[in-house]
């Protein structure tokens, strides 16, 4: 018998009600009837993760025993591979536990394994040479987001009820709402890097963050305290809640906006005040936040490499970001006079900087700060997109890089985050685009088209010098007032062929 959520798996092993053992029996069967078609559980390691389980039988304690969890490939885990789906990595076993790692465990969680990554983590598309393309749990033409994709999909298919994952540009939010889960993304003084392999160590104004992702809101606020990171908290109202629809550069598709509309009418309804603002400040903090990221020039990223070739899309965007400043002014208006309005604009705004350049990149980033301070002085929380899309179809993550947009202010300020499933497209929500010229936009059109039935989620930001329990406490109202709806869902016996 498989208990569905991780509060509820680890309340019956303490108890004595479950053993260890078969609820990791159970979730491993699971896993070898989806593996063929998800490709999300890369690395295994069932035989070390039943000696943990009988470990815990012997002596069941822990607020995660006997819980069965995914870390995402870039976290050590003793024995195993941290490849980033470079070939020439294929040789790179961990040592050790990354410090996360290590303390899920002393909490009582058992590692099944490692969750697959795009190639890098350079894409919200879960693909790479060295594991394979993971495969979204509803629909097979489409991918799981990324980076944390292969962790999202084992969580929304139920072989695991959590996982561990990163984010430095929406890595766990923008999967979690491809899949229809939930996922929390704390400040970096929480739990920081979580020990994760460093893709890019010389960045310093931006840092990649460690964080859950699961089905309920409960077990998100669980893994949180287990590993130390916060107390409980408890759900206050009135909230005071600010939120927008507008996706950013790429305009949001019309399920997007109606969840958004949704969910605040559901925070409403529970007694929160909410006030409409226009996400002006997020689309410019999301331009600045690329551009701090291209501000080497892709190097950093192209070193992990070596002789190794990137695969093709991977390839591309370094290609772009290592041209130099130069040269991009005039190849993005080019660009721009056959119609690539977006490109144009991503060309002029990022690429390689110097000192100076840098220098001002942050000091930029400190003014939106201060802006952000003054304007949201009160609120509790913004409600707004994930994404400007439902989940992408394979092969477009490179051209739709932009549709993550949402996600970049929380990165750039350090502000604590999460994404919680609200509705689901309509069938007559997947041609709601007028005709355009822009190829970014046509690509949004055609990710839209058969979408029907795909999970739309919302994004919950912590307003000024609030924490992870106010972001919990926003997501536990929406989910609780949609009905329950994004919690516990299990999304694997609804996969599309």
């Amino acid at each position: 018998m498989t208990v569905g959520s991780a509060a509820g798996i680890a309340s019956a092993v303490v108890a004595g009600r479950v053993r260890a053992v078969d609820v990791l029996d159970d979730h491993l069967s699971r896993h070898a009837s989806l593996h063929g078609r998800l490709n999300a559980l890369v690395q295994q390691r069932f035989r070390a993760a039943a000696d943990d389980a009988a470990a815990v039988d012997a002596a069941p304690t822990g607020l995660l025993a006997g819980v069965p969890v995914s870390i995402k490939e870039c976290f050590p885990v003793r024995g195993m591979l941290t490849s980033l789906g470079i070939e020439s990595r294929r040789s790179c076993v961990d040592a050790a536990d990354a410090p996360l790692v290590s303390r899920l465990r002393a909490a009582g969680a058992i590692v099944i394994g490692k969750g697959n990554v795009p190639q890098a983590m350079y894409l919200h598309e879960t693909d790479n040479p060295v594991w394979g393309r993971s495969v979204h749990p509803e629909a097979a033409e489409r991918g799981p987001g990324g980076s944390s994709g292969g962790d999202a999909a084992l969580v929304a298919a139920g072989v695991v009820p959590l996982a561990v994952g990163n984010d430095l540009a929406g890595s766990l939010r923008q999967p979690a709402h491809a899949c229809g889960i939930a996922t929390i993304m704390p400040r970096s003084a929480v739990l920081g890097d979580g020990g994760a392999f460093d893709t890019m160590p010389l960045l310093r104004v931006v840092r990649p963050r460690a964080g859950f992702l699961g089905r309920t809101i409960d077990d998100l606020e669980l893994a949180l305290v287990a590993v130390g990171a916060t107390e409980p908290g408890a759900c206050e109202l009135p909230l005071r809640v600010a939120w927008w629809d507008d996706a950013g550069p790429v305009p949001a598709s019309a399920a997007i906006v109606r969840g958004v509309h949704e969910a605040v009418g559901w925070l409403r309804d529970a007694g929160a005040e909410a006030s409409a603002r226009d996400g002006a400040l997020a689309c410019e903090a999301a331009w600045l936040h690329l551009a701090i990221l291209s501000a080497d020039g892709g190097s950093q990223v192209r070193s992990l490499f070596g002789r190794t070739r990137p695969i093709r899309a991977v390839r591309r965007l370094l290609q772009i970001g290592g041209l130099s400043r130069p040269l991009r002014g005039p190849l993005a208006a080019l660009v721009g006079l056959l119609g690539s309005r977006l490109e144009a604009r991503a060309l002029g705004s990022t690429g390689p900087r110097g000192a100076a350049g840098m220098a001002a990149l942050e000091a930029a980033r400190d003014a939106i700060a201060m802006r952000f301070a003054a304007e949201y002085a009160g609120c509790d929380a913004i409600v707004c997109p994930v994404s400007a899309l439902p989940a992408l179809r394979h092969g477009s993550a490179d051209q739709l890089l932009l549709a993550a947009a949402p996600c970049l202010l929380a990165n750039l300020l350090d502000l604590p985050a999460g994404a919680v499933p609200v509705t689901r497209v309509r069938g007559d929500e997947e041609r709601c685009r007028p005709p355009a010229r822009d190829p970014v936009l046509r690509a949004a059109a055609r990710a839209d088209e058969g979408s029907a039935g795909l999970p739309v989620a919302v994004q919950v930001i912590a307003g000024p010098g609030r924490d992870e329990a106010t972001v919990l406490r926003v997501m536990r109202v929406i989910a609780q007032e949609a009905g329950g709806r994004s919690e516990g869902t299990d999304h694997g016996a609804r996969l599309r062929r």
